[in-house]
């Protein structure tokens, strides 16, 4: 008698054995199945600064999921971070910056990055400070203008398209006022850090305002400035801001999904309601 109630429970025992082995099987299945769904879902990351680069790829975000790609967008504060971040592998793209600081970036980090697209540019402006119009301008106004060769040739360019100094033949995006050659009003050109120009617009007579400093300022381009950049400038078409990705994948169809995206009339149309002048696309 002993030994069949053995024989049973010991039956019992091999019976539950198999049962949990088989449910024990039946997960790990499933898990498998999932990872294998994960790995074959298509994703790109993107290192972005907030504004107005991270909104705009939350409207591009839309449009690429119709491509069957999800867009995870990190934001960064700084301009160092999503450049070593791509280079490392941890970002796929980066849509912060413009290609001169591109370049230089490459040429003193080693760095190995390109442009896949060029998107929008953020235009100067001039605003008018004590005086309400250029035609105002009087003899020996003050002129401010951003105090970094980068941004004050953007500067001095702009007023030389509005016929208010001459600059030498062959200065460039590499000039200062001293290339100035003709100054018809004796304009004193007055250097002062680009953020700090719009605080300054009190004190002088006008200002030239990066688009980027005119939007936190609460400036409208459109309805505020005197003269704007075109889109057809040197400023604008060297300055526009582009999407980076590491060399040799600006041909992968990833890439080319997200410049379809950021190039869709569903974000132009963002672009020029949201932004009213202060970022301009350049398709």
């Amino acid at each position: 008698m002993r030994k069949e109630k053995l024989k049973k429970a010991l039956a019992l025992a091999l019976t539950g054995a198999v049962i949990i082995g088989a449910f024990a099987g039946c997960g790990a299945k499933k898990d498998s199945s999932s990872d294998t769904k994960k790995e074959e879902t298509k994703k790109i990351v993107i290192g972005a600064s907030p504004s107005p680069h991270a909104d705009i790829l939350k409207v591009a975000k839309k449009e690429l999921k119709k491509e069957g790609y999800e867009l995870e967008i990190k934001e960064y504060s700084d301009y160092v971070q999503p450049n070593t971040a791509l280079e490392s592998g941890d970002l796929d793209a980066n849509y912060f910056q413009h290609k001169p600081y591109l370049d230089d970036f490459n040429k003193k980090k080693k760095t190995h990055l390109v442009s896949a697209g060029m998107i929008h540019y953020e235009p100067f402006g001039i605003f008018p400070g004590k005086t309400k119009t250029l035609k105002d301008l009087k003899k020996g106004a003050t002129v401010a203008v951003p105090n970094d060769t980068t941004n004050e040739a953007r500067a001095l360019l702009l007023l030389q398209d509005q016929g208010l100094i001459k600059l030498k033949d062959g200065a460039g995006l590499t000039a200062t006022k001293k290339d100035i050659v003709e100054n018809k009003k004796d304009l004193a050109i007055k250097e002062i850090e680009a953020a700090q120009i719009p605080r300054s617009l009190k004190d002088v007579d006008i200002a030239v305002v990066n688009g980027n400093y005119a939007l936190q300022a609460g400036l409208k381009v459109n309805k505020d400035a005197l003269a704007t950049e075109d889109a057809d400038s040197v400023g604008a078409k060297t300055y526009g801001n582009i999407v980076a990705v590491k060399k040799g994948n600006e041909k992968l169809a990833a890439t080319k999904a997200l410049i379809k995206a950021l190039k869709s009339d569903t974000v132009k149309k963002y672009i020029n309601d949201k932004y009213d002048g202060a970022v301009v696309p350049l398709f």
